[in-house]
This record gives C-alpha cells, sequence and structure tokens, in this order.
C-alpha cells in the first residue's frame, strides 16, 4: 500500500500576546493503511483520532508551537501511544502552553520514514524560532505549518517571530524546492511553490504596514 495523505480541518482558537483569535487549522496525516505520522495537534482529539482510525502512529510532529498547533498535543500522543516531536528552537513558545516537554527533537536534514516514503525536516524559522517544513519528494508535496500560505508569508506580528527571517527562509528552503511542488498548509487552501514565488517579497524587504 502506497503512502498517502488524509486531510481535516479543526476549528479552536489561537492564543499570544494576550489576545485570542478564532481559527481552522489542517490536519495533515501521511500514511498508508498500517501507519501514519501525523502533523500538528490542533484543537479536537477526535476528529484526528477518527482520521487516523486503527493506524499506529510513529509520531506527532509538530510544524512550530503556537498553542493552535500543540494544545492537543499531549493529549493525541498519550491517546495514540506516540511520541511528540518539536524542533528545540520553539521550546521558548511550547513552554506558554504545556509544563511537560515534547518527546523528540526535530532537527534540520532529518529524515522521517512512513509507509514507504519520507518526511524531511526543513528548519525554517520566522514565523516562530522553530518552525520547520516537512518536504515529501515522493509525494510532491511541503507541509509548511503557518510558514507560507497561499498569498505569502505567515505572520510575524508576534512575539519570538520576525519578518526579515521568513523571508529568508522562504527563499532559502523553501523556494529551493521544485516548482510543481504542492504546499500544504497550517490554514487554508493548497497552493504551489511556483505560485508563491510571486507573492513573497524577496529577502531584506520592507515589512507591510
Amino acid at each position: 500500500m502506497s503512502a498517502r495523505i488524509d486531510h481535516a480541518v479543526t476549528s479552536g482558537t489561537f492564543s499570544l500576546d494576550g489576545e485570542t483569535f478564532d481559527v481552522d487549522n489542517n490536519v495533515w496525516v501521511v500514511g498508508d493503511d498500517t501507519e501514519c505520522v501525523v502533523i500538528d495537534a490542533p484543537h479536537d482529539v477526535g476528529v484526528i483520532t477518527e482520521l487516523v482510525g486503527e493506524r499506529a502512529v510513529k509520531a506527532i510532529v509538530c510544524t512550530h508551537a503556537h498553542d493552535d498547533h500543540v494544545r492537543h498535543a499531549r493529549a493525541l500522543g498519550d491517546a495514540m501511544g506516540a511520541p511528540v516531536w518539536l524542533h528545540p528552537d520553539d521550546l521558548v513558545v511550547w513552554r506558554l502552553t504545556h509544563d511537560v516537554e515534547p518527546d523528540g527533537e526535530l532537527a534540520d536534514g532529518q529524515v522521517i520514514e512512513v509507509a514507504g516514503t519520507t518526511l524531511t525536516v526543513l528548519h525554517a524559522p520566522g514565523h516562530s524560532p522553530g518552525s520547520v517544513c516537512l518536504y515529501a519528494p515522493e509525494l510532491g508535496v511541503v507541509f509548511t505549518g503557518d510558514t507560507l500560505f497561499e498569498g505569502g508569508p505567515g505572520a510575524t506580528g508576534r512575539s519570538y517571530s520576525s519578518w526579515d527571517v521568513i523571508l529568508r527562509s522562504i527563499d532559502h528552503v523553501l523556494f529551493a524546492l521544485p516548482d510543481e511542488t504542492v504546499v500544504k498548509t497550517g490554514h487554508g487552501a493548497d497552493t504551489t511553490i511556483a505560485a508563491e514565488r510571486a507573492t513573497v517579497p524577496g529577502p531584506g524587504s520592507p515589512r507591510p504596514e
């Protein structure tokens, strides 16, 4: 059975810097009928467990540690008997939500094998210090979390974020991928690397007002 991508949308809130917003988050599951990897753990453990079904979960991989992506990571990991992995540069953000540390660390270039395919971890800071993207070349996709969306970069107006850094990450990391790569985001619709080349300003560009 070849690897496939399963998808659901969950609704909840995002809180940071004393403000709270309603948000819809994508949940991505990569695997086959036997095993899978869950990308992020937003809002609703029940929706995610239903999406996973009876499969063995190798890991819950966090693209970053904003609370709308990790609030239920520990509960999901416990329910599925799966480790929770996060880039260590995002521990400062993780600790705003959790008192217990993740189970393992993600590193740039790390390869996660699941269901006969691979996900390569790409450290892409800017939206947060430890933001990562997950590139699956055999599937022709990259999971970008909140680093790149249809229409441009992720938000950088809050604590632990940087406009200049996210532009460098997109230019040096994501725009090194093939143009036809499908971008699967943390919120909203898919796009492609080619489409977003026209929307993202180059490194050093001033942040829009």
